[in-house]
């Protein structure tokens, strides 16, 4: 087991890692809209775009990227957002469609409106 911890994304807001490699899987930890100094994005587009560009950063200093996820979880404050969330989702995702589970929450860590966690494959040692 491998602690992953990236520069490029927000430091995590508790006792948890950002991701750990356990064999050539890597699973993060949910993020949120959080940029590295700590200062969550306005809006829900801008949240989701931030949200993916730290697990991209995440999975990035893991040794994969976004194109080798197979699992992702999408919390949504409000299951009315589905729609945007798909269309920026499928912005960064492109033809690779990994499977995904999407839940709407009470509340999420500082009152974000999207956190999403995923499950990639590493791909470079």
């Amino acid at each position: 087991m491998e602690y992953i911890a990236s520069s490029k994304a927000p430091s995590a807001l508790g006792p948890y890692s950002q991701a750990i490699k356990v064999g050539d899987f890597i699973y993060t930890s949910g993020q949120i809209g959080l940029d590295t100094q700590g200062v969550l994005a306005e809006g829900l587009e801008a949240q989701a775009k931030q949200v993916l560009n730290n697990l991209s950063a995440v999975l990035q200093e893991g040794g994969s990227d976004l194109g080798h996820v197979v699992k992702t979880t999408i919390f949504l404050a409000n299951m009315e957002d589905f729609a945007k969330v798909n269309a920026i989702y499928a912005d960064f995702f492109g033809e690779h469609k990994p499977a995904r589970s999407t839940v709407a929450v009470k509340t999420l860590p500082l009152n974000a409106l999207i956190e999403i966690e995923v499950v990639a494959i590493q791909t470079k040692v």
